[in-house]
């Protein structure tokens, strides 16, 4: 019974831990790759979902029209694109938090059922606040 309470603790601390670090880079990773922010600022201000935004011959009012709508899909691209990039550094801030809080907690949960007789000893009871 030692010996299988010495290897939970030993796992719990040794291979479990890097298993939680290694699922938090992960899980970090793919949040990352989901948002593509690194893609998202080097294309900031590129034309948005614009087909055709090569050159355009004509008269003058036909190529002012359409440097008027590069303009705007630049514009609007910038402004979706900007705020992607805000909710995708929102998302990865909180999950790099969480992550760290989880990883921390992770070495007291052992702890938590010797916590816990120890209260029920003391005579705390969880509803009777």
């Amino acid at each position: 019974m030692l010996m299988v309470i010495v290897g939970l603790v030993a796992w719990w601390y040794g291979v479990g831990w890097r298993l939680r670090v290694r699922l938090m880079r992960e899980h970090i990773a793919q949040l990352y790759d989901f948002f593509s922010i690194d893609l998202l600022v080097r294309t900031l201000f590129s034309p948005f979902r614009q087909i055709s935004a090569g050159s355009v011959q004509g008269a003058l009012t036909v190529q002012l029209r359409a440097w008027m709508d590069r303009l705007i899909s630049r514009a609007i691209g910038s402004f979706v694109r900007t705020i992607v990039i805000v909710v995708g550094a929102a998302s990865l801030m909180i999950a790099v938090a969480i992550h760290t809080i989880l990883v921390i907690l992770w070495a007291f949960v052992p702890l938590m059922p010797i916590g816990g007789v120890i209260l029920a000893i003391a005579g705390w009871i969880p509803w009777s606040i």
